[in-house]
């Protein structure tokens, strides 16, 4: 517990604590005093207790000194108390105030005093301050009005040079006398200031004009327009813009009469003589009149920027009468043509073209580019591309004419693959990796882009991305997965249980294919987001499209699964019309199971040459895993009764396909989950041919190997054995009867297992239709949660879930009358 320190200090007093000292007993007080620890350092042992009476007297003395101390305190503090001695505390504070009072009253006298001192020196220091700036405004205004003589007189003499020097000096000194115009004298020079301005400005418009108008045959003098025009930029920017402007209106006045829109030299055909007559006309600019204006005017830029509204307007009206009639090729020559000549303007002054346009434009005005009135109507050119990519893709629309279907890889033979080298001179074409016709979609899609993005890159290159979207999707649609749409109605023989080559290398094109696509519209989407405007970057997506391209890739898939389940078909029907029951010994592998694994090695061999990416070739490998052992499973189940000797042999061959399986990748392309998936599942199955090929006699012995290999007490799994082994009905209920002994006492089995789901009446076949159909989509792993496999709900329950022995009472009820019936005569 914490103690106060007021109170450890009174105990140091008491006890006559110091902590300097080291010989007393209680220099350990402190703020976590013990009270039992001092009493140990006092009385360390019996014999120490003789000094008892010495430690008491002590402390009674110490007490008595204690006392003595806060009586001596209490006296002291009574006397600082006394009232008598607290007024005459407050009496001196009052004291101490008045005197305040007085030094600060006494102080405002003395500052009264020293003000009318001063007072007359104050006055005088202002009138000094009064006549000096008097004298110098006067002086100034004889300098103005002697500087606005000399103006007009040299106005009158047009001494140009002279003029912008003396009104650069009048309007610097008259700004001084703004705030005076109130006086009388003042007023009248300002007028007179503004008056001789307007005078200066008219004779300055007469002087350019003259120069406008000029005679061509009369040289004019270079060196008076040039001091002409530095009293101009004296005057101010809206007179250089006027004059500016009116040389321009001047200087294209001959051509709004020319290129009028009505005229045939107007017309959008023509709009390379527009541009040629501007191009002569800045020549003429600069090699005569542009010379005598000042480079930081700039007039040639007022020129184009003048040049570029005038035609603008035109070309916004010709291109809304043109309508339906406008052709692509018009228009994109026509905007070729204006674009290239604003580049050739902007290279020229080395300066970009808005820079430009915004440099010679009036106040509040925007001017905007010559190329951008096609903005409105490029939709023709979009259009163009749409119904070019139509006339691109028709003949791989039509089912009847797949051209490009035609260049899928030949069948390989037994002594050359699609894809072998060959060194000699008559070597065949190699067969395409894709399809041609997305390779060339995708040029198609480059150049479009490419061109649009030059002309604009608004809402028309926005435009085409919805219509190359719109493009991709078909071609997904109607070119890729049209092939796996079409049902095929061919049928095979089970005795001839072969597959398709043709039909697997076209899947393996498609896939490559597919997958070229998805990809290249991935780089095609940033291209894209490159060049359109950050306003439309949002929008432009094509994820959808690449998901197309996907489902494309798993359909042709499927499609390479089915051939496999036809290449295996005949081995797996000749397992299932095997009579395992009448075995009576095992004599290696069957005769089926070298069948099957050289199909599958077959049908491997044929697609692992042909699919680029491995990643799909190792999807197939997952899913043709799956594939292969439900088949297996399914025809084990079709052919029970089993019996012990016809389980061992399908040990036998369940171990011969799962070394086929492990090594039907290749090291290139086998992967740890591979691996382990496939050993799962056949681990399961081993399991349950290992329970059958236990005989049932004893019946402790063939029940308690279940629970090991199997580990559940689910009484309709156990029947499920029972059916696979073929034990008769008559020992079914006394094996059922014992099952459901020993399981009751066993709690720490489960209820259900990878038995629970395992189908007794399983299909022939494990695709959907005949073989030539498409077939469901088979998982992507074979995973045992897998939808599609045999086992994929054959799963342990999930921890901690109550096991019961009769999950229903219909099973019950069915158990029952099982054992109720009579036995079989």
């Amino acid at each position: 517990m914490q103690r106060p320190a007021e109170l450890v200090l009174a105990i140091q007093r008491v006890l006559e604590l110091n902590p300097e000292q080291n010989d007393d007993y209680f220099d350990g007080v402190s703020g976590n005093f013990n009270p039992t620890d001092v009493l140990n350092q006092l009385f360390p042992d019996e014999a120490s207790l003789s000094q008892l009476e010495v430690v008491q007297a002590k402390l009674a003395q110490d007490e008595r000194e204690l006392q003595g101390e806060i009586d001596a305190l209490q006296e002291e503090l009574k006397r600082d108390q006394d009232p008598t001695r607290m007024q005459l505390i407050q009496e001196m504070i009052f004291e101490l105030l008045g005197q305040m009072s007085r030094i600060r009253e006494k102080a405002s006298e003395s500052e009264a005093v020293v003000r009318n001192i001063t007072k007359d020196i104050q006055v005088l220091d202002l009138a000094k301050k009064n006549l000096i700036l008097s004298m110098t405004t006067l002086k100034r205004l004889q300098m103005l009005v002697n500087a606005l003589t000399q103006l007009e007189d040299q106005a009158k003499e047009k001494r140009y040079a002279e003029v912008a020097q003396s009104l650069a000096a009048v309007k610097q000194i008259s700004s001084s006398f703004k705030s005076y115009t109130s006086v009388h004298r003042i007023m009248q020079v300002w007028k007179r200031i503004q008056q001789v301005q307007g005078e200066i400005r008219t004779q300055l418009d007469a002087e350019f004009d003259a120069l406008y108008l000029q005679d061509p045959s009369k040289p004019f003098k270079i060196a008076h327009i040039a001091d002409a025009c530095a009293v101009v930029d004296v005057l101010g920017p809206d007179v250089r813009t006027q004059l500016i402007e009116r040389y321009v209106t001047l200087e294209l006045k001959e051509y709004r009469r020319i290129f009028r829109a009505s005229d045939e030299a107007g017309h959008l055909d023509n709009i390379s003589r527009r541009f040629a007559w501007f191009r002569r006309l800045l020549t003429s600019h600069e090699t005569e009149i542009g010379r005598v204006f000042p480079a930081e005017w700039r007039v040639g830029w007022w020129l184009f920027a003048k040049f570029v509204a005038v035609t603008r307007d035109d070309l916004s009206t010709l291109l809304s009468k043109a309508g339906p009639a406008l052709t692509v090729q018009v228009l994109l020559e026509t905007l070729q043509q204006t674009t290239e000549f604003e580049l050739s303007i902007a290279k020229k002054w080395i300066t970009p073209l808005e820079e430009i346009l915004k440099a010679a434009s009036p106040p509040a005005t925007h001017i905007q580019s010559m190329s951008s009135a096609f903005e409105p109507h490029l939709g023709i050119f979009v259009d163009a591309q749409d119904r070019a990519l139509a006339d691109m893709l028709a003949p791989h629309r039509n089912p009847r004419a797949r051209s490009s279907l035609d260049t899928a890889p030949k069948a390989p033979t037994a002594t050359s693959t699609p894809r072998a080298s060959m060194s000699t001179t008559d070597e065949p074409e190699p067969a395409p990796i894709v399809l041609p016709s997305s390779t060339e979609l995708f040029y198609f899609y480059a150049q479009s882009l490419e061109q649009c993005a030059k002309l604009s890159t608004g809402q028309a290159l926005f435009d085409l991305c919805g219509v190359q979207k719109k493009w991709l999707k078909i071609y997904a649609e109607d070119v890729l997965s049209l092939k796996f749409k079409r049902p095929q109605f061919q049928s095979r023989k089970s005795t001839d249980a072969r597959f398709d080559a043709a039909e697997l290398q076209q899947a393996c094109l498609f896939i490559n294919t597919a997958d070229y696509c998805q990809t290249t519209a991935a780089e095609l989407e940033e291209k894209i987001k490159e060049k359109v405007n950050d306003k439309f970057k949002g929008d432009v997506t094509l994820q959808s499209e690449r998901d197309l391209f996907m489902s494309v890739i798993s359909a042709a898939i499927n499609i390479q699964l089915r051939e496999l389940e036809s290449a295996c078909d005949g081995a797996f029907s000749t397992m299932s019309r095997v009579n395992w029951g009448a075995m009576n010994q095992v004599t290696g592998h069957s005769p089926f199971i070298d069948d099957l694994v050289q199909a599958t090695e077959q049908v491997a061999e044929v697609i692992k040459p042909l699919v680029e990416q491995k990643k799909f070739l190792r999807n197939f490998f997952d899913k043709a895993c799956s594939l292969l052992l439900i088949r297996f499973t399914n025809a084990l189940v079709r052919s029970r009764p089993l019996r012990e000797i016809g389980a061992e042999q399908l040990l036998i061959d369940l171990g011969v396909v799962k070394s086929g399986l492990l090594k039907l990748p290749g090291e290139a392309l086998s992967t740890t989950g591979y691996t382990r998936s496939l050993t799962k599942i056949t681990t399961r199955l081993e399991a349950l041919l290992k329970v059958i090929v236990t005989p049932v006699d004893p019946p402790e012995g063939f029940i308690l190997n279940y629970t090991l290999l199997v580990g559940d007490a689910s009484f309709s799994n156990f029947q499920k054995i029972l059916d696979l082994k073929g034990t008769p009905k008559t020992e079914q209920n006394s094996l059922l009867d014992s099952f459901l002994t020993i399981t009751s006492t066993k709690t720490d089995l489960e209820s259900t297992s990878f038995l629970t789901s395992l189908d007794m009446g399983p299909p022939v076949s494990s695709m959907v239709g005949s073989p030539g159909t498409s077939r469901v989509a088979l998982p992507l792993s074979t995973t045992p949660a897998g939808a599609e496999s045999v086992f994929g709900a054959l799963t342990s329950p999930p921890p901690g879930q109550k096991r019961e022995v009769f999950s229903d009472i219909r099973r019950f009820v069915t158990f029952g009358l099982r054992r109720d019936a009579p036995p079989p005569p």
